[in-house]
C-alpha cells in the first residue's frame, strides 16, 4: 500500500508541475524585440522611400500589431507565427532598401565612367 501511495503522490506532483509549467508558458509575455528592431532598421535605411521596401515595412508593422492582438486574446502560437512574419517582412524591407541604394550607386558610377570617356575623346 505504501508503494501505491508514493506512486500516486509522484503522479499527482508531476501532473501539477506540468500544469504550472503550461500555465507559465501561456502567460509568458510576447517577445517582440526582434520584430521591433527589424522595423526600426528598415526605417533607418530608408525603406519608406523605396516603393517595394515601403510595402514590406508596412506589412511588418501591421503584422506586429496583429501579433500583439493575438497574444492579448491568448492565441500564443498564432502570435508567435505573426511575429516571425513581421520579422521576415522587416528584413526584406531592409534588403530591398539596400538593393535600391546599391543600384543608385552603380548607376552613378556608370554615368561617371561615361562622362570620363566623353571628356577623354
Amino acid at each position: 500500500m505504501r508503494n501505491v501511495s508514493r506512486t500516486a503522490i509522484m503522479v499527482l506532483a508531476g501532473t501539477a508541475l506540468a500544469a504550472v509549467m503550461a500555465a507559465g508558458c501561456a502567460t509568458a509575455p510576447l517577445r517582440t524585440e526582434a520584430s521591433t528592431s527589424g522595423i526600426r532598421a528598415a526605417e533607418e535605411v530608408g525603406a519608406a522611400k523605396v516603393p517595394q521596401a515601403s510595402l514590406h515595412l508596412q506589412l511588418a508593422k501591421e503584422e506586429l500589431s496583429q501579433a500583439k492582438g493575438l497574444s492579448a486574446r491568448g492565441e500564443k502560437d498564432m502570435a508567435v507565427s505573426m511575429l516571425l512574419r513581421a520579422e521576415a517582412d522587416a528584413e526584406l524591407a531592409v534588403a530591398l532598401s539596400r538593393e535600391d541604394a546599391e543600384k543608385t550607386e552603380a548607376r552613378a558610377a556608370v554615368e561617371s565612367v561615361r562622362q570620363l570617356r566623353q571628356d577623354n575623346k
